[in-house]
């Protein structure tokens, strides 16, 4: 869920997923269900407790966006600091400061080594500005001032259906508030997705074999984060990172700094349009979650006519398991409905359905460490040829949604 109708892994970080410690994929495990537990309940906690600690969850939600703001996290990555020392630091009540360090660390964000002294935990770490897929921008995001409106907005839009950000910011979607009227946020956002991504980056190179690849074209690949990482584990490929102008042109950097430059051509414009051609492999990384079906349909159609015949599409996202089993996916589907026109997470059946409609079929669904999967995805053979194709789509209707 990038600015640019691109991605969440867009923006440059210096780091290389590849060589994140193993201890920073819990983040993936963490995200893997709800609270870590079936249906979201502690063992012996009485339904009616359990329902108000879910209730109560943007207290928690608050006090780390609190912390990650004033940057609490940085303070004490070299040793534990009285909260006396850090309140005047941060220019905070001291007092009012103590009682949100020590609500967190109940919680195992920061501990509370001695009477008023906090340092930092496991999880905390992660709120520091200077690790590897830092999650305090992600914190900052998602309380800030347009996410917590479309989020209030909630009971309207199920009602209605009429999305928030059109509402109320009188734009068309959200790629459109934060490139234009808040670019801003749209830059927090961008390091938001960094952080978001890391470890999900790590586990689509550990789950999947790119191998056999030997042209991959990044759609809508922001900065080449995600290409970069596959470009250095995999010496013999080659990349194209495909996204619009604006955004292509701060790559430069990165593509140098991951030694892989000279391996990948950078080629700016709309997927809406036209996509590159003679791809073996073209890779969309939290994309299509943005899109409605009629949308999706349109850049995967294009895809469908710039990719080799036996091209591979490559679709990471998270695939929303059926009945009431646990998963990440269906509360941030709630967040896509709140914040984006059309965005949703999918079901497998719906994938199918999806693939179909672009002229693709699914051969299988790589699951992952993290809360993604790898999709992949063939022409599908009984269209055609490419007049026969454009033919279907023509008259194809929109699959819509639900």
């Amino acid at each position: 869920m990038p600015i640019s109708h691109v991605e969440s892994n867009t923006s440059s970080i210096s780091e290389d997923a590849s060589i994140l410690s193993e201890d920073r994929d819990i983040k993936a495990q963490l995200l893997q269900q709800p609270n870590g537990s079936e249906h979201s309940q502690a063992a012996g906690v009485p339904p009616a407790v359990a329902l108000m600690q879910m209730m109560t969850g943007v207290w928690l939600t608050q006090s780390i966006y609190v912390a990650a703001s004033l940057g609490i996290a940085d303070l004490l990555k070299d040793s534990a600091k009285s909260v006396d020392q850090l309140a005047p630091a941060v220019g905070a009540q001291t007092a009012h400061l103590y009682r949100v360090l020590r609500a967190l660390a109940s919680f195992g964000i920061f501990t509370e080594v001695a009477p008023r002294q906090f340092a930092l935990t496991e999880m905390a770490e992660y709120l520091r500005s200077d690790v590897p897929g830092s999650l305090r921008p992600l914190s900052m995001t998602m309380s800030d001032e347009w996410q917590w409106n479309c989020w209030g907005d909630l009971l309207n839009i199920v009602k209605t259906g009429q999305p928030a950000m059109q509402k109320l910011y009188q734009v068309n979607d959200t790629f459109e508030y934060l490139t234009q009227k808040n670019p801003q946020a749209g830059a927090l956002f961008d390091k938001a997705m960094i952080g978001w991504c890391s470890a999900i980056h790590l586990a689509v190179l550990n789950a999947y074999d790119f191998s056999g690849i030997h042209k991959l074209v990044d759609v809508a690949g922001g900065h080449g984060t995600l290409l970069a990482s596959i470009l250095a584990k995999y010496p013999h490929l080659q990349g194209v990172l495909f996204d619009l102008p604006q955004v292509v042109a701060g790559a430069g950097s990165l593509l140098e700094s991951r030694g892989v430059a000279d391996r990948c051509e950078v080629v700016g414009g709309s997927f809406f349009e036209t996509i590159p051609a003679g791809g073996d492999a073209y890779i969309l990384s939290h994309i299509v979650h943005d899109w409605s079906d009629e949308d999706c349909i349109k850049f995967l159609s294009n895809i469908r006519r710039a990719i080799a015949p036996h091209g591979k599409l490559l679709v990471v996202e998270m695939v929303i398991s059926s009945g009431d089993t646990p998963h990440f996916g269906k509360l941030l589907d709630v967040e896509m409905m709140a914040i984006f026109s059309g965005g949703r997470e999918r079901t497998e059946a719906e994938y199918h359905q999806l693939f179909q409609a672009a002229g693709f079929q699914i051969t299988r669904i790589a699951p992952t460490a993290s809360p993604v999967s790898v999709i992949e995805g063939v022409i599908e053979t009984s269209i055609g040829n490419a007049k026969d194709y454009d033919s279907k789509l023509s008259n194809h209707c929109n699959l819509g949604t639900t």
